[in-house]
């Protein structure tokens, strides 16, 4: 049960941070008029970097997709169980980034938490 919620929460915690990043950082970013411009005008720049925040999105729902099939499973071969260290492990340092980098204020990394320890759960 403990790596469906965490499955769950990875799901959730991306949706939102495409869709608040969208709409409160990438929207109001791209209206200023210093954008560097490369390749001629700044849409390759605005491209890239709307890219590479919705980039994690997707990867964070593979993330969530491996989980939540191995919460389907009773007996964890090794290789499960190390894969699940692993994703711990990812998340564990992906919330240490917000905790560090904003000093706590970007709350994600107490969900980041909850969800490598709700991972290890399932590890062990």
């Amino acid at each position: 049960m403990s790596l469906k919620i965490a499955s769950l929460l990875c799901f959730l915690l991306l949706f939102i941070h495409s869709y608040l990043g969208e709409k409160y950082i990438l929207m109001r970013l791209f209206k200023r008029d210093n954008i560097p411009h490369l390749f001629g005008s700044d849409f390759f720049t605005k491209a890239t970097l709307r890219f590479c925040w919705h980039i994690m999105t997707v990867m964070g729902w593979g993330f969530s997709a491996i989980m939540w099939t191995l919460s389907t499973r009773n007996d964890l071969s090794i290789n499960e169980q190390f894969i699940l260290y692993i994703l711990s492990l990812t998340f564990f340092i992906s919330g240490a980034l917000p905790l560090i980098f904003t000093r706590g204020k970007h709350l994600s990394w107490i969900v980041l938490w909850l969800i490598s320890i709700l991972i290890l759960l399932k590890a062990h």
